[in-house]
């Protein structure tokens, strides 16, 4: 049986960074479900699909193919053949997908997906629900989470590096509506799973919080 790490929280808590060097540190596959679901959300922005359309967005569904692979360690996402990797991260692409995913035809797709990978890889996947949807039998689940302002700084530091123009303060307001929205929606709230280990890295460095997550597999 494969061995399964699920990972989640809210926007900005690190939980790809931190994956992506648990899976290093591990030598398994780091699967970034976050990451797919930008892709697609890129292809409803292409599409000129409205994100309240869920009608337009469950049918555009059906013209979707997201694929993964990885290349000198690092995970590609694939829309429809089409390597978006560098097209994914920005606010626009975020907030769709944080929008989209409350639709149960975008989640059927994806979610299908995820499991099928799991069954035979050893791998550390991340997202909103994994320990409490799509991989409930996971052997070891995190919740991490930090506070908004922390979340908000981080992402205004990324983004500064970037070159991008920003505010701090919108990137907060972003991250609390992204919250609610991820907490609140109707198929698979984002919530800590019973089983899960809290971690708050809000004072924590990166590597104190891989350290914890590898802690825990061990035991």
């Amino acid at each position: 049986m494969a061995f399964n790490i699920a990972v989640d929280g809210p926007a900005g808590a690190g939980k790809s960074t931190i994956a992506r060097k648990v899976a290093e540190a591990l030598s398994c596959i780091y699967v970034d479900t976050g990451a797919m679901y930008r892709a697609m959300a890129l292809f409803f922005l292409r599409e000129g699909i409205l994100p309240e359309d869920e009608k337009a967005i469950s049918e555009a569904c059906d013209r979707i193919t997201v694929t993964l692979s990885s290349r000198e360690g690092e995970q590609q996402v694939f829309l429809n053949g089409e390597n978006v990797n560098g097209l994914i991260r920005t606010e626009e692409v975020g907030i769709m997908a944080s929008r989209t995913s409350v639709y149960g035809r975008v989640r059927e797709k994806l979610t299908q997906l995820q499991r099928e990978m799991a069954r035979t890889t050893d791998l550390i996947m991340d997202g909103r629900d994994i320990g409490t949807c799509v991989l409930p039998e996971a052997q070891v689940k995190v919740y991490l989470t930090a506070s908004v302002e922390t979340r908000g700084k981080r992402r205004f530091l990324e983004l500064q590096e970037k070159g991008q123009e920003c505010e701090l303060e919108k990137i907060c307001q972003d991250i609390r509506q992204r919250d609610m929205q991820d907490m609140n929606r109707e198929i698979s709230p984002l919530r800590q799973a019973e089983d899960a280990v809290l971690i708050d890295s809000s004072d924590m460095t990166i590597e104190e919080v891989v350290a914890e997550i590898l802690a825990l597999v061990r035991k």
